[in-house]
């Protein structure tokens, strides 16, 4: 299935009736505050699955989640996905290391946002993005691109114009093109590798 931009995966506290796997598009799970500002709060990509409430044995989440750079996805009913968890061995513990894997990286992307510079923050970004739609052109806007990063428009411009000052990225039309991808990794802080660590057992795991 083919998923566009911002195309709604689910809301908060509605029932969760499909279950996305995605293959070349990322999704972005996303909180809300009562003053309307948005702030990502996880992402899923190709080593993950959207239904990680559905593993916790709750039927809805506190946040919502739609789709945050375009590409495709497997998607099945919420029912057999549960016959799937139930029903095949293999399923379940691969289940429980990407969950593993994903609460890992939510702590570390915590101390990110709070210690790191939007800058290396933004360079980890493009990174991790790259890595999971497989390709070097990434279709996002600097607005969407701030609200990710939990930064103002005008610092991720900076921070944007950095990276493509240094020859890393071109960007225009909200399209960005990654041209350098070991400047980047140089730009990044240390939270990229960590994430490379986390989910790149996943990658090889076989159901």
């Amino acid at each position: 299935m083919r998923l566009e931009l911002r195309q709604k995966i689910y809301d908060a506290n509605a029932e969760i009736d499909l279950v996305y796997f995605p293959l070349t598009c990322v999704l972005s799970v996303v909180a809300e505050m009562q003053d309307g500002g948005m702030i990502e709060v996880g992402t899923v990509g190709y080593e993950g699955v959207s239904a990680l409430p559905l593993v916790l044995g709750s039927t809805t989440s506190e946040n919502q989640s739609y789709c945050q750079v375009p590409g495709d996805a497997i998607v099945i009913s919420s029912e057999m996905f549960a016959r799937l968890t139930k029903d095949n061995p293999k399923f379940r513990p691969v289940l429980d290391r990407y969950l593993q894997a994903y609460i890992n990286l939510l702590g570390q992307l915590a101390a990110c946002n709070r210690l790191h510079s939007v800058y290396e923050r933004c360079a980890r970004w493009i990174l991790m993005t790259q890595d999971r739609v497989k390709s070097d052109s990434v279709h996002l806007t600097q607005e969407f691109l701030g609200m990710m990063l939990g930064s103002t428009r005008s610092g991720v411009t900076i921070a944007a114009s950095t990276l493509r000052t240094a020859g890393f990225i071109r960007y225009a039309q909200g399209q960005i093109i990654i041209l350098d991808r070991s400047g980047l990794e140089q730009a990044s802080c240390e939270c990229y590798a960590l994430a490379q660590q986390q989910f790149g057992v996943l990658q090889k795991l076989e159901l």
